[in-house]
C-alpha cells in the first residue's frame, strides 16, 4: 500500500541541487517537512542551500516572512553527502537530468537503501514515468511529480502515475502536493502530460506565421499581447526558455506522436540554434538582448491619408461589429448589399484569407481588405490586405480603422490572420488532450493557466471565442491548404456541432 503522505512528521529526499532540485526542496523545507539534498557535484549542494537563504532573506527584508519561519525553513533543509543518508525519507523526488539511463540507475541505487514503501517520484518533463519504472525492481511505487520552473513561485505540480503505479499512490500524492500549497494535476503517462503537449500551438505555429512572410516577429508578439491579452508574446517566450529547448521539445513530440502533423517542428528553429541564436541566454535570439538598438520594422500602421467617406462590410460573422466600429470613428459604412464603386470593401473572414473572401463574395480584390473579427479585438486591431490591394485602399482601410488612436498592425494575406490562427491551434490541441483521455477537462484549462499563464485555459478559450467559430477558423485553413495539421479534433467538432461548452466530458 502507498505510505501516508499527509504524516506529520514526513522526510522528503531530493536528489539534484540544480535550480529545480533546490526549489523543490525550499517547498518541501516551506510546507515544514523535513527536505534531504543530495548532489554528486562538489559544494552544489551548499551552493544551492546558500540561494536559497538568500531568497528567503529577500522575503524577510520585504516583511513577506518572518525572520523565525526563515530559520525553521532553513533548519528542515538538510544536506547529505550520500545515497545511504536518504534511508529515512518517505518520498525521493530526483531531479537530475533528463536521461532516462540516468534516472533509472538512480532509482535501482535509492531502491537498495529506502524503505520498501517509500515513494520514488521523478521529475521529468519529457520521459515515460513508465519508463523510467521498468527500470525498478517495485514500480508500482514509482510516479511522476513534474513541478515547473521555479518550484517555489510556479503553483502547478502534475501528478503522473505509470502503468504499473499502484492507483492508491497517485492519490496519496495528490494529498501531497497540496501539503505542499501547490495545485496538483493528475495526467496519464503520455509525451508531454498537460502542460508541455498544450504548449505545442503557440510557437510552433507562430514561427509558421513568420516563415510564411505574413508578420514579423514583433508584430506577432504585439498582437497577441495587446490584442489576444497574453502576457508574453510567442517569441519573447521562446527567447525566454531558450531556442535549443524549445527545440528539443518539438522534436520530441513529434517524434513520440510518431509524426503526428499538429506537432511539427519548425526548420527555423534549426538552423537558429545552429547559429547560436538561443534568446537571452545567448544574448540574441528573435531580439537582441545586449543592450544595442533593436532593428525591426514598424509594428502600428499608420495612414495620413484622410478618412474614407463611405465603406462597404460585408454582412457575416463580426461585420456588425466592424460597421459599428467604423460609424464610431465617423465613416459611413454600409454592411452588406452590392458595393458602390469605389468604395473601400471591409470583409471579416473565419479561416480564410483576404484572397479567398473577395472571390467568394465576388468583390473587387484590389479595394479589398480583411479584419480579424475572430474575438473582437479592440486592443490591438490587425488589417490584411490582398496581393492586389491598392495602396490608396489600404492607407484609407487604416485611417479608419485607427481613427481614436486604436493600433493597427497590417499583415499579409493569410488563411487565418494571425490571432485566429494561433487561437485555434491553442484550442485544437486542447481538445486532443481532452480526447486522448490525457486529463480532465476542467484539470486542462487549470494546468495551463498555470504552467503556462495563458490569459485562459485552451477550453475555455474556445467557449469565450465560440466553438463554432473556432471551428469555422480551422476548417477554412484546413480546406485551403490542405494540411492535416489544421484538421479539428473530434472532441471540438462534436461539441461546437451541439452548441455546448468544450469542457463538457462524454
Amino acid at each position: 500500500m502507498a505510505r501516508d503522505l499527509e504524516a506529520r512528521d514526513l522526510t522528503v529526499a531530493v536528489f539534484g541541487a540544480g535550480t529545480m532540485g533546490r526549489g523543490i526542496a525550499q517547498v518541501c523545507a516551506q510546507a515544514g517537512i523535513t527536505a534531504l539534498l543530495f548532489d554528486p557535484r562538489a559544494g552544489a549542494v551548499q551552493e544551492a542551500i546558500a540561494a536559497v537563504d538568500k531568497a528567503l532573506e529577500g522575503l524577510v527584508s520585504k516583511g513577506r516572512m518572518a525572520a523565525d519561519v526563515k530559520q525553521g525553513v532553513m533548519e528542515r533543509l538538510k544536506p547529505i553527502a550520500s545515497y545511504d543518508e536518504a534511508a529515512s525519507a518517505d518520498v525521493v523526488i530526483e531531479a537530475i537530468i533528463e536521461s532516462l539511463d540516468a534516472k533509472r540507475d538512480l532509482f535501482r541505487e535509492l531502491e537498495k537503501r529506502v524503505a520498501p514503501d517509500a515513494v520514488l517520484a521523478t521529475n521529468t518533463s519529457s520521459l515515460s514515468v513508465t519508463e523510467v519504472a521498468a527500470g525498478c525492481a517495485r514500480p508500482e511505487r514509482v510516479a511522476g511529480l513534474h513541478f515547473f520552473n521555479p518550484p517555489p513561485l510556479m503553483r502547478l505540480v502534475e501528478v503522473i502515475g505509470g502503468l504499473r503505479t499502484e492507483p492508491a499512490l497517485v492519490t496519496a500524492l495528490e494529498g501531497f502536493v497540496k501539503r505542499i500549497n501547490k495545485h496538483p494535476v493528475v495526467a496519464a503517462d503520455t509525451p508531454g502530460f498537460v502542460v508541455n503537449h498544450a504548449g505545442r500551438a503557440y510557437g510552433p505555429e507562430a514561427l509558421r506565421i513568420a516563415a510564411q512572410g505574413i508578420a514579423s516577429p514583433r508584430e506577432v508578439d504585439l498582437i497577441m499581447k495587446e490584442a489576444a491579452g497574453f502576457r508574453m508574446g510567442p517569441f519573447e517566450l521562446l527567447d525566454l526558455i531558450g531556442g535549443d529547448v524549445t527545440h528539443s521539445v518539438m522534436v520530441s513530440m513529434f517524434e513520440q506522436y510518431f509524426g503526428e502533423p499538429m506537432y511539427q517542428p519548425s526548420p527555423q528553429m534549426t538552423t537558429r540554434v545552429a547559429g547560436g541564436l538561443l534568446g537571452r541566454k545567448s544574448k540574441q535570439g528573435f531580439y537582441k538582448y545586449d543592450g544595442a538598438p533593436e532593428a525591426s520594422p514598424p509594428t502600428v500602421a499608420v495612414s495620413e491619408q484622410p478618412l474614407p467617406a463611405s465603406v462597404w462590410v460585408a454582412d457575416e460573422d463580426g461585420g456588425r461589429e466592424l460597421a459599428g466600429w467604423l460609424e464610431a470613428a465617423g465613416v459611413k459604412a454600409q454592411l452588406g448589399g452590392a458595393p458602390a464603386a469605389g468604395a473601400v470593401c471591409f470583409v471579416t473572414p473565419l479561416g480564410e484569407d483576404a484572397t479567398g473572401a473577395a472571390v467568394r463574395l465576388k468583390l473587387d480584390p484590389a479595394r479589398t481588405v480583411a479584419v480579424d473579427m475572430l474575438g473582437r479585438f479592440e486592443g490591438r486591431r490587425t488589417l490584411m490586405k490582398t496581393p492586389l490591394t491598392t495602396p490608396e485602399t489600404l492607407g484609407a482601410a487604416v485611417a479608419a480603422l485607427s481613427a481614436g488612436n486604436k493600433a493597427v498592425t497590417v499583415v499579409n494575406d493569410s488563411t487565418g490572420f494571425v490571432a485566429q490562427r494561433l487561437l485555434a491551434m491553442i484550442v485544437n490541441i486542447g481538445t486532443r488532450i481532452a480526447e486522448l483521455r490525457i486529463a480532465k477537462p476542467s484539470d486542462i484549462d487549470i494546468a495551463v493557466e498555470y504552467g503556462l499563464n495563458y490569459p485562459k485555459g485552451p477550453l475555455a478559450l474556445g467557449d469565450s471565442l465560440m466553438p463554432a467559430r473556432v471551428l469555422a477558423v480551422l476548417d477554412g485553413m484546413h480546406a485551403a491548404t490542405l494540411d492535416p495539421k489544421y484538421r479539428a479534433t473530434t472532441w471540438l467538432r462534436r461539441r461546437a456541432r451541439l452548441g455546448v461548452s468544450l469542457l463538457t466530458p462524454d
